[in-house]
């Protein structure tokens, strides 16, 4: 079966979360959405065995990852950075570059500056970026619209949670399904 260029795939697939912090969403109107989309995805890519990569933006001045974010992710640890692309920080890179995957499934805030960034450094660097939109957020919608458009016009793929975790599953008949569903309901 020929397969479109857009389609997650659980083998090609790596999702990273972006400084997802108590202090940044302290500013935002709503960060309760992001949030639980967010914790959504790192359920899913444990079920799936999906590699996972979790940054924080200079947690001295903006603290750590809000602990329903990190509870999900222990036992991992975050990589910090002060670049606002995550591909300014060498770690990362590093990181990044122990896994084969060829997709970044992104999610993290804010939308307009450090997803963007990393975004855009990723498609440069050959990745298959998948920002998932209803995961992302900045304090302002605006600035959340723009920065996806942004990302789209740069060759990013936008998406939304469910329908990233349903591209990767394929079918009702994958072993993972009915624990996936748990999930999504």
């Amino acid at each position: 079966m020929m397969r479109h260029v857009y389609v997650l795939e659980k083998e090609n697939t790596l999702l990273l979360v972006v400084d997802y912090q108590k202090k940044l969403l302290a500013a935002f109107k709503e960060p309760e959405a992001p949030v639980q989309n967010c914790i959504k995805l790192i359920k899913f890519a444990k079920i799936m065995g999906i590699p996972i990569i979790w940054t924080e933006q200079y947690p001295k001045g903006l603290g750590p990852t809000t602990d329903a974010v990190r509870n999900e992710l222990m036992p991992c640890s975050p990589i910090e950075k002060l670049t606002f692309s995550c591909f300014g920080e060498p770690r990362f890179v590093s990181a990044l570059s122990s896994h084969s995957q060829g997709q970044l499934m992104v999610c993290g805030i804010e939308t307009h500056i450090c997803v963007e960034q990393t975004s855009l450094d990723g498609i440069a660097a050959g990745y298959q970026v998948h920002v998932v939109a209803d995961a992302c957020a900045s304090r302002r919608i605006q600035d959340h619209e723009i920065g996806l458009h942004k990302i789209e016009q740069a060759g990013g793929v936008l998406t939304c949670s469910e329908m990233a975790m349903y591209e990767i599953l394929r079918a009702a008949d994958a072993k993972e399904f009915r624990e996936v569903l748990k999930i999504v309901k």
